[in-house]
């Protein structure tokens, strides 16, 4: 009886020592994998912040900077739990080519739509329009309103919204009406054959030159743009700032005619005359 107490005693003497040597050891991995992860997210986080600061202290585009940080923190946040996960003893190996294998996985399965998050990453460093800009794109114009990850917003001069996917966006040609400063309004006037050419121009020269919004450099232009049918059309080229481009043009259209009437130089539009001829009998 009293061997089997004594060896009763000696595997609980054993356990005893194997739960204190494992708790020494893991205990202390496992508190060094949270104070890893913990203070590897407070860093994460102060760098984010450091980072986010110098980019708006640099201009740069709220959506480059939200895309930089979401992308920076998530790629940080793996290294911190892989960091972590290491320090218990864990083979990340496994778990590395785990995830490579979901990622691409994932990757196949939505890759219409990472094209479009790609499509976004090119519009966001190149930046071949910015919000605010005002674009012609896959059939459509309009000033942009929101530039996210899978597509862009547009809002036409009517007040209607449209959603472009960044792929399709990116797959045709771009016009940016607002890209520069200025901008040059082609404009056409007709005036009829019998009427004095020199006098038409020096008119529209004398508008374009003293209209508020047009600029002096470039200077103007007002020449014989063609022979019509019907008529002698003049082309005026007056450059605006883009900003101006719409009520300059509407402008210098009213006060160009204003001044023909003025001065009785007409408008001409088609005609058709027709000869009757008669015959005896």
């Amino acid at each position: 009886m009293l061997q089997k107490i004594e060896h009763v005693e000696t595997k609980i003497e054993h356990y005893t020592d194997l739960a204190i040597n494992y708790t020494t050891e893991y205990g202390l991995k496992l508190l060094g994998a949270l104070a890893i992860f913990f203070i590897g997210k407070w860093i994460v986080r102060k760098l984010l912040v450091l980072m986010r600061k110098g980019m708006v202290k640099s201009h740069v585009d709220e959506t480059l900077i939200s895309f930089a940080s979401n992308a920076i923190y998530v790629a940080l946040m793996v290294a911190v739990l892989v960091a972590a996960a290491s320090n218990l003893g864990i083979n990340t190996t496994s778990f590395v080519a785990v995830f490579g294998a979901a990622g691409l996985a994932i990757g196949l399965a939505l890759k219409d739509t990472l094209a479009n998050v790609g499509a976004a990453v090119l519009i966001i460093f190149f930046r071949p329009f910015k919000v605010g800009d005002f674009i012609e794109v896959s059939g459509v114009m309009g000033t942009v309103k929101i530039i996210n990850l899978f597509s862009t917003t547009l809002t036409t001069s009517d007040n209607r919204s449209i959603i472009i996917p960044n792929g399709a966006l990116i797959a045709g040609n771009i016009i940016n009406y607002t890209g520069n400063e200025s901008r040059r309004i082609d404009m056409t006037f007709e005036i009829d054959y019998k009427d004095d050419l020199k006098l038409a121009k020096s008119i529209i020269m004398d508008i374009l030159v003293e209209h508020k919004m047009v600029l002096s450099d470039p200077e103007p232009l007002v020449a014989v743009g063609a022979l019509g049918q019907n008529a002698v059309e003049l082309v005026a080229r007056p450059w605006v700032k883009v900003d101006d481009y719409w009520n300059a043009k509407f402008e210098i259209t009213e006060a160009v005619k204003l001044a023909f009437d003025e001065h009785h130089i007409t408008v001409p539009f088609p005609q058709m005359v027709t000869h009757v001829k008669r015959e005896d009998g």
